[in-house]
């Protein structure tokens, strides 16, 4: 088994991305969807950017985002990869010409089989919790018995994550990575560093236990 990859996303502090770094995560996701607690601007986020050692991907979160944003974000040279969370058609999703994850919320009527074959041309499928007033980072669990065994794209895991559980979801699902927000959080937007260490240990546990 290799390594599971992390990903911490809802970053808005300079420290809280320092200390997730110095914690082995391989990946810090930026907010762009003024809704939510957790959304920053590019000002901000080349604060929040500006130690950063090399290797980290940066990511950047939009739900249904107008193309001037995502431009202007892409232009910043702060991203490194797009993420998006909503509504938005494989076409709009690759029009940008850069790398990018497609979140799928698990509705119960989603066919996940069927969604990963449409936006075959993403990096990596995220597949998150769903929630009727929420586009992600509700802290909320779907059922892991859904996710197909047979995936063409990289599948990334998230939905109600947390220090306690993710060992086991990776044991259950075999994920390419995970992704956690809320489940490492002192308070909305807030990190906690504590929690963030001892998610990824629970996440290099499995690796361990797998390979000795």
């Amino acid at each position: 088994m290799t390594r599971t990859r992390v990903k911490i996303c809802g970053i808005t502090r300079r420290d809280d991305a320092l200390v997730a770094v110095e914690a082995g995560a391989d990946a810090l996701g930026f907010v762009f969807y003024p809704p939510s607690p957790r959304a920053r601007s590019l000002d901000e986020l080349a604060t929040v950017c500006e130690d950063l050692p090399p290797f980290v991907t940066r990511v950047a979160l939009f739900v249904d985002p107008a193309p001037d944003l995502v431009a202007a974000v892409l232009d910043s040279g702060l991203i490194d990869l797009l993420q998006f969370h909503g509504q938005e058609s494989p076409a709009f999703c690759q029009s940008f010409g850069r790398p990018y994850l497609k979140a799928l919320a698990m509705r119960p009527e989603l066919s996940v089989t069927d969604s990963m074959a449409e936006y075959a041309k993403a990096s990596g499928i995220l597949l998150d919790a769903w929630h009727p007033a929420v586009p992600g980072g509700s802290g909320e669990r779907f059922d892991w018995d859904r996710i197909p065994r047979e995936r063409p794209r990289p599948l990334i895991l998230a939905g109600g994550l947390t220090p306690g559980n993710v060992a086991q979801a990776i044991r259950q699902t075999r994920p390419y990575a995970v992704d956690v927000s809320s489940g490492v959080e002192a308070s909305r937007g807030v990190k906690d560093a504590g929690l963030i260490r001892s998610f990824i240990r629970g996440v290099n546990s499995v690796y361990t236990e797998t390979n000795g």
